[in-house]
């Protein structure tokens, strides 16, 4: 079973609470999240409740500040568990909304996509098969977009607030 920590003071100091199921709303439970552990499953912590806002996806392990999963800031608001994952990873990727344009297939990890797809820009999507973790910008940085398998007409589908993708990767569970 998955389960999640959050402490109100960075290095797992202060308040915390424990979680092993999705929660909407967390702040009946603590007021800001400075640190995590992650013992069971993974996990992605939203900034708003509702799961929306600011998305951070979490393996299992230590995160001793909001900095360590790339946090803008400390508020988590929302959490999420996802199943664990073992097959094939697919999508297509498109520079033009509505799965239109240019489009181009991918099965594996993606460091820099204007080096492989020759746009900035990924206004839609179709993920085919697996998980996926979005990044603003290359090499697995900025804001984190949570992709399950599905159709995605425009940014927004996914929380984006502009079509700027600048790499991706599978999201790969150990079981």
């Amino acid at each position: 079973m998955g389960k999640i920590v959050f402490y109100e003071g960075r290095n797992y100091m202060g308040r915390h609470w424990e979680c092993s199921s999705d929660c909407m709303d967390t702040f009946r439970h603590f007021n800001c999240c400075n640190s995590m552990r992650v013992s069971g499953g993974h996990w992605v912590a939203y900034e708003k409740p509702h799961y929306m806002g600011y998305q951070y996806i979490l393996g299992p392990g230590d995160y001793p500040d909001y900095h360590s999963w790339m946090g803008f800031n400390s508020c988590i608001r929302s959490c999420q568990m996802f199943p664990p994952y073992r097959g094939s990873y697919k999508m297509r990727l498109y520079n033009r909304p509505e799965m239109m344009g240019h489009m181009m297939e991918f099965m594996d990890d993606c460091p820099n996509v204007y080096e492989r797809f020759h746009h900035r820009d990924i206004y839609s999507c179709n993920i085919m098969e697996g998980y996926w973790t979005f990044y603003e910008h290359p090499n697995y940085r900025g804001r984190q977009y949570f992709m399950r398998p599905g159709m995605y007409r425009s940014c927004g589908d996914w929380g984006g607030f502009n079509p700027m993708i600048g790499s991706f990767r599978r999201m790969r569970t150990n079981m």
